[in-house]
């Protein structure tokens, strides 16, 4: 039962991933009927919407929106792909520039929260290595209980993030992206379009998983 509940979690986790990499490389083939490139798109969707004083640029850290610099980052492919995966990932990141033009409450949550989180996490990582140091150093086991405590917060301000982040992604694919590309692809092209959105919503919700796991494995040490 044991080995079963492992491979069932690992599936959890990885078959995610790897059925939205699947679907991204299958609609990420050259479409000469398309008049432009994700990165054109993107930036005649922002033209088009009125959002001033955001930039599209080409990145290597991943797609994404950066609400802080104000830019719509987009992979090489995605940039300058013409394909339907390319199109659709930047308007699913035109959409989080919406979100931000609107005051999208989540989105807003959500980017106060990432910067906590991650200090949050370092120090969780700090404090469970010190822990067993500092329960050997000062013989109080009610100072390591600190420590652990202090640890599982940290973790958990990270899986609060994770979960935070879904209706965020949710939102920009299905309620922001998928309207604007019904204009701008052919109707044969919505469907496989739904696909990649939901790919792309799946590898978050593979990641609130293992957040929520990591968080849980501590909660169990601490109660040991």
């Amino acid at each position: 039962m044991f080995v079963l509940a492992i491979v069932l979690l690992l599936a959890l986790f990885v078959l995610p991933n790897l059925w939205a990499q699947w679907v991204l490389r299958r609609h990420a083939r050259r479409r000469d009927d398309y008049p432009g490139t994700g990165g054109e798109l993107a930036e005649h969707l922002l033209r088009r919407l009125g959002i001033e004083g955001v930039k599209v640029e080409m990145t290597d850290q991943g797609d994404h929106y950066d609400p802080q610099t104000r830019r719509v980052r987009l992979a090489r492919d995605h940039y300058a792909g013409r394909s339907l995966t390319a199109v659709t990932v930047a308007a699913h990141e035109v959409g989080h520039a919406i979100q931000h033009q609107q005051g999208y409450a989540p989105l807003l949550a959500r980017s106060r929260l990432v910067a906590v989180a991650q200090k949050a996490e370092k120090v969780g990582a700090l404090l469970m290595m010190a822990a067993p140091v500092l329960l050997v150093a000062t013989r109080m086991p009610g100072g390591s209980l600190v420590l652990v405590l202090a640890a599982v917060f940290s973790f958990g301000a990270a899986a609060l993030v994770h979960l935070i982040t879904l209706p965020v992604e949710f939102d920009a694919s299905f309620q922001r992206a998928l309207p604007l590309l019904e204009e701008y692809i052919p109707p044969r092209d919505l469907a496989a379009a739904r696909h990649v959105l939901t790919a792309c919503a799946f590898t978050y919700v593979a990641a609130s998983l293992a957040s929520l796991l990591n968080l849980g494995r501590w909660l169990v040490i601490l109660r040991r």
